[in-house]
């Protein structure tokens, strides 16, 4: 699953001295990479960053680390390209995407914020703390997290799993969705799997949590028993629902860096082997 690397400390402010930082620059969510390795600039800047664009991420492994964002998608030189995240999964280090997942976040706040949104004036970082500030109102706006429920449905031994209407392939996974104004975790958990297949649901249980930068979500995972009712795939959203047991051919589901792949692998039915009598 994708998480803080243990040698990454976050930071604020920029330390007193930088020596080579490596620098995730963002165009549209994509990140640039050298191709060949691939790894992210370090040194000097292979594009024309303003100063003001560049925020401090952290420090991973020693090394400094920054964020920034492009206006274009050109290539500075050859051996460049750039790379969407999710298509980095399974082929580049997890500590590298755990950490690039993090500046990919502050990068496309700051884009998304130099202007107020309440006045429109321009805005300036607030000293000691990760925000921005307006120079006219004062209107203070921080990097925006987005909580999201999702929750892997037991019924005895069989679990529900169920293919988004968004999804390109034959993947299925827990349900999902995000919270509300105004609702709890578990408020948003009853919700959306009635609205999604019109069950109702009881003893929910926490699994685990996981930054999710896609582009900004903080996903909770949990497990609940199925209570009554009969699956009913919400139109427009799910395209299938349905239990699988142990003895069911197990479908496609998510890549191994997702909290769903870890929320169902541990949850996945299987036959207790006979037992041999003695």
């Amino acid at each position: 699953m994708l998480h803080t690397p243990a040698a990454f400390t976050p930071l604020i402010d920029p330390p007193a001295h930088t020596d080579r930082p490596l620098t995730f620059i963002f165009h549209q969510g994509k990140l640039l990479l050298q191709a060949a390795t691939p790894t992210v600039p370090d040194g000097p800047l292979p594009l024309d960053i303003p100063a003001s664009r560049l925020h401090p991420v952290g420090v991973w492994n020693g090394r400094y680390c920054q964020a920034a964002w492009a206006d274009s998608d050109a290539l500075p030189v050859d051996g460049y390209a750039w790379h969407n995240l999710r298509s980095l999964f399974g082929n580049a280090d997890e500590g590298l995407l755990a950490v690039a997942g993090r500046a990919s976040q502050i990068a496309d706040w700051a884009r998304t914020h130099r202007h107020c949104g309440a006045c429109a004036a321009p805005m300036q970082r607030a000293q000691g703390e990760r925000a921005y500030k307006c120079t006219a109102c004062g209107h203070t706006a921080y990097p925006q997290i987005c909580p999201a429920m999702m929750v892997l449905i037991r019924k005895g031994d069989h679990v529900l799993l169920a293919r988004h209407t968004r999804s390109t392939t034959a993947l299925y996974t827990a349900l999902a969705g995000f919270l509300e104004a105004g609702e709890s975790i578990e408020e948003a958990v009853h919700r959306e799997v009635f609205e999604e297949v019109g069950l109702r649901v009881h003893d929910l249980r926490y699994f685990h949590s996981q930054s999710w930068p896609f582009p900004n979500s903080l996903m909770l995972a949990f497990t609940a028993e199925y209570l009554d009712g009969e699956i009913r795939p919400q139109a427009g959203e799910i395209d299938d629902a349905r239990w699988f047991g142990p003895d069911d051919a197990w479908p496609e589901t998510p890549t191994s860096l997702s909290i769903a792949s870890e929320l169902i692998a541990a949850h996945r039915p299987r036959r207790d082997p006979p037992r041999i009598a003695r």
